[in-house]
């Protein structure tokens, strides 16, 4: 009987460690269901329009594009982050360091609220915790960066 209940102990440990694993990016999800709504659109929005150069992972490829995933960048410059994913960016741009220097275009064609929603998502999963972008913050950010 104590060999079958060391057994059980150690699967159900290891079933809590699978489980919390999975959860490690979305540990915000258990909460608030707008930010839950916020988020998975969110990340849909992220997987079509920017993982393609900054990679599914927030890695970045090589030194052509830069990661957001572990980003001064991205700590710094919360309200450029948000203009570039509107109107994109030419030119250098330093990231942890290292110089980048690939054109970034925009998409111009995405809401307000969708920009809100990747933002969302790119600052609450890797390594940020910065909690819900409302689409008024985006907004009123994105009017800013249009006057620039």
């Amino acid at each position: 009987m104590r060999r079958s209940n060391l057994c059980f102990s150690v699967i159900t440990f290891l079933f809590v460690v699978l489980i919390s694993c999975q959860s490690e990016n979305k540990n915000q999800l258990s909460g608030d269901p707008k930010f839950q709504q916020y988020y998975i659109q969110g990340e849909q929005l992220y997987v079509a329009h920017c993982s393609n150069c900054h990679q599914k992972n927030g890695k970045g490829l090589g030194l052509l594009y830069p990661p957001l995933d572990t980003s001064d960048y991205m700590q710094n410059n919360f309200e450029d982050v948000l203009c570039l994913i509107r109107h994109g960016k030419s030119g250098e741009l330093m990231v942890n360091g290292k110089l980048y220097n690939q054109q970034m275009p925009g998409v111009t064609a995405l809401t307000d609220l969708e920009i809100a929603q990747i933002a969302t998502y790119i600052y609450n999963t890797w390594s940020h915790k910065k909690g819900m972008v409302e689409v008024k913050e985006a907004t009123s950010i994105l009017n800013q960066c249009k006057k620039q």
